[in-house]
């Protein structure tokens, strides 16, 4: 089944790239994906995150984000049109199922890359290096996970980020736990917490959100490394064509735009001496 699925995907997309390269099959400005032939009619199903603004975020089937964008131009440089793409919701727990049991072709969800994940799954990129850092109000004298003792600090429910910051940085912090990180930012609005912690670019999404500009701040202090990859099924063919369509993005500036674009509003730059990234080599 698996090699019959990417072996499909990958003849879709020499076949969308031919066409275009020779010019034949149909009229100039009609997208990325080939017309009329088999690969017109196939689609490819990419996993997102559907609740993370700025990054993944489903907003009544309109998709947006930076983890979106990044995925619209792999899968255009593949040989796909926008209306092709299946998007997928891929929380967190889920996404190794959703690989091995081939729901999806391909995962751009915040998908940090791990040795002990690479045992089940591969990975292409990373397309993206973020960090743990801390989300505060604007006029906070937090500067970094040090200052957090005595202090409230939220996260999610099943996170280990918040335990972290106690084990390593403040031993004397307060610990609360909510559903999802909305409830986080929505408490710290109440003055009911003092920080927030997770990816920094997760925390600059919540604070770019129109309801939150000009009220949080992300400190710019990370005290992590996590490099953002792109999810294959083991054994995937993608690996290298997708490495390359990254690269690209990278080269030619939309990498830095889409950045921008789901980042407006927010004194939040990433990490210059990590970003933007060389996606590694295939395994």
């Amino acid at each position: 089944m698996r090699t019959t699925r990417y072996g499909a995907l990958a003849m879709a997309a020499a076949a969308a790239l031919t066409l275009s390269a020779c010019g034949g099959g149909g009229g100039e400005g009609e997208g990325g994906g080939a017309e009329g032939g088999e690969a017109a009619a196939d689609s490819i199903r990419i996993g997102i995150k559907f609740d993370q603004p700025g990054l993944g975020f489903d907003e009544g089937g309109s998709y947006s984000g930076f983890d979106v964008d990044v995925a619209k131009y792999v899968a255009g440089e593949l040989g796909y049109t926008e209306d092709q793409i299946e998007w997928v919701e891929a929380p967190s727990a889920n996404r190794e199922n959703l690989l091995s049991n081939e729901q999806v072709d391909m995962i751009f969800a915040t998908y940090s890359i791990t040795d002990t994940r690479k045992e089940t799954v591969d990975f292409a990129g990373p397309y993206f290096v973020a960090g743990q850092d801390l989300l505060v109000p604007t006029d906070s004298d937090i500067t970094g996970p040090e200052d957090l003792n005595g202090r409230n600090l939220c996260s999610v429910t099943g996170s280990t980020s918040a335990q972290r910051v106690k084990d390593e940085f403040a031993e004397d912090v307060n610990l609360i736990e909510q559903p999802g990180y909305a409830e986080c930012v929505s408490l710290m609005g109440g003055g009911q917490i003092d920080a927030v912690t997770t990816d920094d670019i997760i925390l600059a999404g919540l604070a770019a959100q129109e309801a939150n500009q000009g009220q949080f701040k992300v400190v710019g202090n990370p005290f992590s490394e996590e490099n953002y990859g792109v999810g294959l099924t083991k054994g995937s063919e993608l690996c290298s064509d997708i490495n390359a369509a990254i690269e690209k993005m990278i080269e030619d500036g939309a990498w830095e735009e889409a950045l921008a674009a789901n980042l407006e509003g927010v004194d939040y730059e990433p990490n210059a001496e990590l970003n933007p990234p060389t996606p590694a080599e295939c395994a």
